[in-house]
């Protein structure tokens, strides 16, 4: 289970959220991957990702990209985040061509995915779907608040800390992207999209109502 998967939403809001990353196998292709995935990730950025890092050490709103380069391990898992399913393909064509010997994962909507491997000339290896979640739901945010919390598979982007983004973007304080970029910066692995974020709020702000 990979923690992309946790992502929450409508079809019209999962079809701008791609993730592709990589990572190493321990005692299988580790050895020599850091470089391998410093090449990786410089063919994500030539296709100019709305987001990406190293779960090492940051994403790229709070670390330069010189930092993330040179902190990459073999035991990193790096990522880029793309909004539009023709440049995941161009980008896929790409990683098959660079040939780098690592394991590539596209997070998204199944048959968008499909349709990027196929279009990459790519088969698919292994399908993974979250089955949700299980338990006293009912302690759990509304829906419109998981579907911003869980683009970060680690739950770096809390309940509060949405709600008080809502608040200060009401109040006049914060745009709507300003606050998905405050939202964007705590998921260190780089996985969480801005620009979905922006559009979520987009949506939300108007339903929140202020106490007093």
């Amino acid at each position: 289970m990979t923690h992309t998967l946790h992502r929450r939403g409508d079809r019209e809001s999962l079809n701008c959220d791609y993730i592709v990353f990589t990572m190493s196998a321990k005692k299988f292709n580790e050895e020599g991957s850091a470089e391998k995935m410093r090449s990786f990730l410089k063919i994500l950025l030539d296709h100019h990702p709305v987001n990406f890092g190293d779960m090492q050490t940051g994403n790229g709103y709070v670390k330069s990209r010189e930092e993330i380069f040179d902190h990459i391990q073999s035991t990193s898992i790096v990522h880029g985040v793309f909004t539009d399913p023709r440049v995941v393909i161009e980008t896929l064509k790409d990683l098959r061509s660079a040939d780098l010997g690592l394991s590539v994962v596209v997070t998204g909507l199944h048959d968008s995915t499909e349709d990027c491997c196929c279009q990459s000339s790519l088969q698919k290896h292994t399908v993974e779907h979250s089955l949700g979640i299980f338990g006293q739901m009912r302690k759990l945010p509304s829906d419109e608040i998981l579907q911003l919390t869980t683009m970060c598979g680690h739950g770096m982007v809390p309940a509060n800390l949405i709600e008080r983004v809502i608040v200060e973007i009401k109040k006049g304080k914060k745009s709507m992207k300003e606050g998905a970029l405050e939202l964007t910066r705590p998921c260190v692995c780089g996985i969480y999209n801005p620009i979905r974020a922006e559009r979520l709020l987009q949506r939300l702000v108007p339903l929140m109502v202020l106490d007093g």
